[in-house]
C-alpha cells in the first residue's frame, strides 16, 4: 500500500549515502510492533560495518550505526502519507500518518476485493504433491488432514505470487491391488459400484484381507494372479483399468465435496519400470550395491555421507527384482522437474515418513541433480477420533471420510436449524454444508502441522470460540450490517473523527495480511492465516457490540460501513486461502 512511498525513501537513502561516502546496501524494511502508530524500520548495523571495513577502521558498531541512522533522520524528507521520523539505537524508525494509512488499508480492501493480500507474480513454479490415496482401498479420515493441508497450501503458494501445479500421486500397483483383484474375481465378478464408491472398494479389500489370512489356498491363488499381472495378461490388464477407475470416481465424489482439485495425477504405474532404469543408474555410478540374489540392492547412506544412524540405508530394489516405493519415488521426482520445468517441489506426507523422504533427498544429492535441494517434505501428524478410534484400511476397522463428513453435516445442520429456523430448507442445506465442512478443515488447520490433532465436535462446531463456525458468522454479522443499510456502499471516506481502539486495532489487523499471506507461504503454514482470521473475526466482533454503525453521525457511520466491508473481505479472503467458504447468512 505504501510501496512507492517507501521506494521513494530508499532512493533518498541511496542519494545519503552517495553524498556521505558511505556504502550502501538494499533496504529491507520491517513492521514497527503496534503500539499506537504505524511504521517501518530499517537497521543500519550492516552499513555500519560495512563503513568500518571501507575505511579501515575500528569502530563501536552499534555506535556508528546509531551515528548512520541520525544523519538519515536528518536529512530524509517525508514522503506523503508519513507523519514522523527518528533513529534510535542503529534504526531508522518512520511512522505513517494514522489517518491516510487507516484510510489506505480500507480502500485498498475495498478496491481489491477478493484480490486483497494478493502478491505480485514472482515467476516461480511449485509443485505440490498431496492426497496421494492407494486405489482399490478405502477413503478414510486418516487421509484428511493432507488434503486440507496439502489444498491450503496451495491456496496460499498461488495468493503469495507462484505458480502452483496441484498433483496428486496414486497407489494403483502392487499386492493390495492384486489382492483386491483376487477378492473380485472370486466373490464378486459381475459387480459394480454404487453411491459411496470407495466404501464398496474398501469393503471389498477388507474382505481380501480377511479371506487371505482365513483361506489355505488363498496365498498360491494370489501369487499366480500376480505373476499374470506381471506377463500383463490382458485380461487382468483390462480389469484393473476398469477398477481403478471406479477408485477414480470415488476419490472425485470425495474431493468435489471438499472443493479440492488436481491439474495433473501421477500413478506408481507410471514409474515403476523407469524406477527400475534409475536403480540400474544408481549401481553403475556405484551409489548402489547390488547384492542378488541372497540380499536387495541397497543406497548404504551412512557410508556414502561419512555420517552416523542419520540416513541409515535405503533398499531400492528387492532381491527378486520387484519395485518399492523407493524405487518409483526417485524416478517421479526427476520426471516432475523434467514435466514441468519446477523450481521448487513440495511432498506433502507423513511425519513418519520423515527418514525416508531424506533418504530419498539425499540419494538424489547423490546422483548430482541441481535440483534435489529444492525438494521439500512438508511433515504433518495424525489425528485423532474421540475415544482413539484406530484405523486400518487392512482389516475394516476405518472411520470412513464420508461418515465423517456426514455427521459433521448433521451436527451442522442441527445448529443452523437451532439459530435461524426461518431459513429456507435449501439455504439451510447451503450453509451447514459451508459451516460442516468448514468446521473439519479449521480445525486441522488452526493447529501446526507437526502437532496430533485430537478431533472433537464441540470444539470444531463451537460459535464463540476458536472455530470456523465463530468466524464465519464474524463475516456474516459484517453482511447483516451492509445488508440492512441497502444502498451500497459508500464512496471514499476521509477519517473525521478519532478511531475508537478497536477500529483501530481491527484496521491493523487488516493491514497485517498481505505480510502474513507472503509468511504463511515462506514457511508453508496455514496456521498463520488461520490466527489471522480468528483475530479479525474477535476483533470485528468487538466492534460489532462498541461502535454503532448505521446509527452514527453520517461521516462516521460512512467510514464505518466501509470498514465494516473491508472487515468482511479480509475474513472472506482468509478463509478462502483455508479452503473454507464463507455464506452470506447464517
Amino acid at each position: 500500500m505504501f510501496e512507492s512511498e517507501q521506494k521513494n525513501l530508499e532512493n533518498q537513502i541511496r542519494q545519503i549515502c552517495g553524498e556521505k561516502e558511505l556504502p550502501f546496501n538494499p533496504i529491507i524494511w520491517s513492521w514497527i510492533p503496534f503500539s499506537g502508530n504505524w511504521g517501518i524500520s530499517a537497521s543500519f548495523f550492516q552499513l555500519a560495518s560495512e563503513d568500518a571495513k571501507q575505511r579501515s577502521v575500528r569502530v563501536n558498531v552499534p555506535q556508528r550505526a546509531q551515528e548512520i541512522a541520525q544523519i538519515f533522520a536528518d536529512e530524509i524528507a517525508l514522503p506523503d502519507g508519513f507523519e514522523r521520523i527518528e533513529a534510535v539505537r542503529g534504526y531508522l524508525n518512520i511512522y505513517f500518518s494514522t489517518k491516510i494509512y487507516a484510510q489506505r488499508v480500507i480502500d485498498s480492501v475495498i478496491d481489491e476485493r477478493q484480490d486483497f493480500g494478493r502478491g505480485e507474480r514472482t515467476g516461480k513454479t511449485v509443485m505440490v504433491e498431496f492426497s496421494q490415496p492407494n486405489t482399490h482401498k478405502a477413503f478414510h479420515v486418516g487421509h484428511l488432514r493432507n488434503v486440507i493441508l496439502g489444498n491450503s497450501v496451495c491456496n496460499i503458494l498461488d495468493f503469495a505470487g507462484e505458480k502452483v501445479v496441484r498433483t496428486n500421486y496414486l497407489g494403483d500397483i502392487g499386492l493390495h491391488v492384486i489382492k483386491w483383484l483376487w477378492c473380485y474375481m472370486k466373490y464378486h465378478e459381475g459387480e459394480k459400484p454404487l453411491g459411496d464408491i470407495t466404501r464398496w472398494m474398501g469393503d471389498i479389500y477388507a474382505e481380501a484381507t480377511r479371506r487371505h489370512e482365513e483361506e489355505p489356498d488363498a496365498e498360491g491363488e494370489i501369487r499366480s494372479l500376480f505373476a499374470r499381472w506381471d506377463r500383463r495378461d490382458a485380461d487382468i490388464v483390462a480389469l484393473w483399468e476398469e477398477t481403478r477407475q471406479w477408485s477414480l470416481d470415488g476419490f472425485d465424489q470425495i474431493y468435489q465435496q471438499l472443493n479440492v482439485h488436481f491439474d495433473h495425477l501421477y500413478f506408481e504405474s507410471d514409474v515403476e519400470d523407469s524406477g527400475k532404469e534409475v536403480v540400474d543408474v544408481l549401481i553403475e555410478k556405484g551409489i548402489a550395491t547390488d547384492e542378488r540374489p541372497e540380499n536387495a540392492v541397497v543406497v548404504k547412506l551412512d557410508e556414502l555421507c561419512g555420517t552416523k544412524e542419520k540416513y541409515r540405508n535405503l533398499v531400492v530394489l528387492r532381491s527378486d527384482g520387484t519395485s518399492l516405493y523407493a524405487t518409483k519415488d526417485l524416478s517421479l521426482a526427476a520426471r516432475k522437474f523434467e514435466d514441468f520445468n519446477l523450481d521448487r517441489s513440495i511432498y506433502v506426507i507423513d511425519v513418519r515418513q520423515s527418514l525416508y523422504m531424506q533418504q530419498i533427498f539425499k540419494t538424489l544429492e547423490l546422483m548430482n541433480y541441481p535440483w534435489a535441494k529444492d525438494c521439500y517434505h512438508l511433515a504433518y501428524e495424525i489425528v485423532n477420533l474421540p475415544g482413539n478410534v484406530t484405523m486400518s484400511s487392512r482389516d475394516g476397522t476405518v472411520v470412513f471420510l464420508q461418515d465423517l463428513i456426514d455427521e459433521s453435516m448433521e451436527r451442522a445442520l442441527a445448529i443452523v436449524e437451532e439459530k435461524n429456523p426461518s431459513l429456507t430448507e435449501e439455504e439451510k442445506t447451503v450453509i451447514s454444508n459451508n459451516v460442516a465442512l468448514g468446521a473439519l478443515k479449521y480445525s486441522m488447520l488452526s493447529r501446526d502441522n507437526t502437532k496430533i490433532v485430537t478431533f472433537d465436535w464441540a470444539a470444531a462446531l463451537d460459535f464463540n470460540g476458536q472455530a470456523a463456525p465463530y468466524i464465519q458468522y464474524a463475516a456474516v454479522r459484517a453482511n447483516s450490517i451492509l445488508r440492512k443499510w441497502g444502498q451500497g456502499l459508500p464512496g471514499v471516506t476521509a477519517l473525521a473523527y478519532e478511531l475508537t481502539p478497536v477500529e483501530v486495532e481491527l484496521i491493523d489487523l487488516i493491514s497485517r495480511m498481505p505480510k502474513e499471506i507472503q509468511r504463511s507461504a515462506a514457511e508453508f503454514k496455514p496456521l498463520f492465516i488461520a490466527n489471522l482470521a480468528f483475530d479479525l473475526a474477535q476483533t470485528f466482533n468487538n466492534f460489532y457490540r462498541q461502535c454503532p454503525v448505521l446509527q452514527a453521525e453520517d461521516a462516521v457511520r460512512d467510514y464505518r460501513l466501509r470498514l465494516a466491508a473491508a472487515a468482511r473481505q479480509a475474513i472472506v479472503n482468509c478463509m478462502y486461502l483455508l479452503g473454507i467458504e464463507t455464506p452470506e447468512i447464517m
